[in-house]
């Protein structure tokens, strides 16, 4: 029970750490420049006209700052903002009571939105184009509706997978925004930044050598720039130089190129233990003591992206990067090429 109180204690001293280096302004927000571009248009054009802005739909990659994006948009429109996620709207009457509970011109963020059910999405169309839902009273024959007026107010949601909104919800979205990986410079801008709200001095090389392992991800940032702040406080160190943080970072085990220890596991795993694959990803879970989720959410993106694995119809394979990034040479099938050896193992796949 102790254990469990002191994770919580931890979870809860990272959420507020990252709270309070969220940007409050669009200004203050580094990259992503044309979803800034393009926000900017929308929101002043809304002041402007006295009006609430169009419902804005962002879409991404975890810690990319949709969540931030989402608070810069109450922010900057100078209106209350409410927060939920799609897990915790199972019922149509848990989203008809949040709307009806909502003021004029509030923000209402979902976050994770495409894992609302499928009842309280159907409620969410006509509360998004009409601002009005209808509430069954009642079972069976004796049942009646109630339309229900609601405030004016503006939907954000979130979504780390926006091939599963339906087709309906998704339109209904006045503004899309697709955030991308942020390159060295951009993490770099914003370690700086972080580092000065800290109050952490360190060097132009180790703000650098953070952001190449930053996975392009400025929440990933934020987290290894306060453990190379852990370990610079515990020995002393007034000022981080590039050597502190690579130090730090080789005890917390990520590597020059961002992988961390689950990261690692998987791939050496798909090598090691599979001989590069094809293998299910239920294998590969229990060949590394984890969940299924786990590996899709947070260890495969990264990895086939950097090019280490691919994802075939028979299951994931290493590719000939993800061998040599191993110090191991790759077989012949996995030099002529992912798609090559794809098809030699599965002639259908070829047709």
């Amino acid at each position: 029970m102790s254990e469990r109180i002191m994770n919580n204690d931890a979870d809860e001293a990272e959420r507020i750490a990252e709270l309070a280096l969220r940007p409050k302004t669009l200004r203050e927000f580094v990259g992503q420049f044309r979803v800034r571009e393009q926000l900017d248009l929308l929101l002043t054009a809304a002041k402007e006209r006295d009006m609430v802005a169009d419902h804005i739909l962002f879409s991404g990659p975890p810690g990319l700052g949709k969540t931030t994006l989402a608070m810069i948009v109450s922010s900057e429109m100078n209106t209350p903002i409410r927060i939920t996620s799609g897990p915790a709207i199972q019922h149509a009457g848990d989203l008809a009571s949040i709307l009806s509970s909502l003021t004029e011109g509030e923000i209402l963020f979902i976050d994770e939105i495409h894992r609302m059910s499928r009842p309280a999405e159907e409620m969410l169309y006509m509360a998004m184009e009409d601002f009005r839902v209808d509430v069954i009273v009642g079972k069976g024959a004796g049942a009646t509706s109630i339309p229900l007026d609601l405030p004016h107010f503006t939907l954000v949601g979130a979504t780390t997978r926006a091939g599963l909104l339906p087709s309906p919800l998704r339109d209904r979205f006045g503004f899309t925004a697709q955030l991308d990986f942020y390159d060295s410079k951009e993490l770099a801008q914003i370690i700086d930044r972080s580092a000065e709200l800290l109050e952490i001095s360190i060097d132009d090389s180790a703000v650098l050598e953070i952001a190449s392992r930053s996975r392009g991800t400025p929440r990933v940032a934020n987290r290894l720039l306060r453990r190379v702040r852990d370990y610079a406080q515990v020995n002393k160190e007034k000022l981080i130089q590039v050597n502190h943080a690579q130090v730090a970072l080789k005890i917390y085990e990520v590597d020059e190129i961002g992988m961390d220890r689950l990261d690692t596991a998987v791939l050496t795993a798909l090598v090691k233990h599979f001989n590069g694959g094809p293998v299910g990803v239920s294998t590969l879970a229990m060949s590394v003591g984890e969940e299924i989720e786990t590996i899709e959410s947070l260890a495969e993106p990264f990895l086939v992206r950097m090019g280490f694995i691919a994802r075939t119809p028979r299951g994931r394979i290493a590719t000939a990067a993800g061998w040599m990034h191993l110090g191991i040479k790759p077989p012949l099938s996995a030099q002529i090429g992912t798609d090559a050896t794809l098809f030699d193992q599965d002639p259908d796949i070829a047709q």
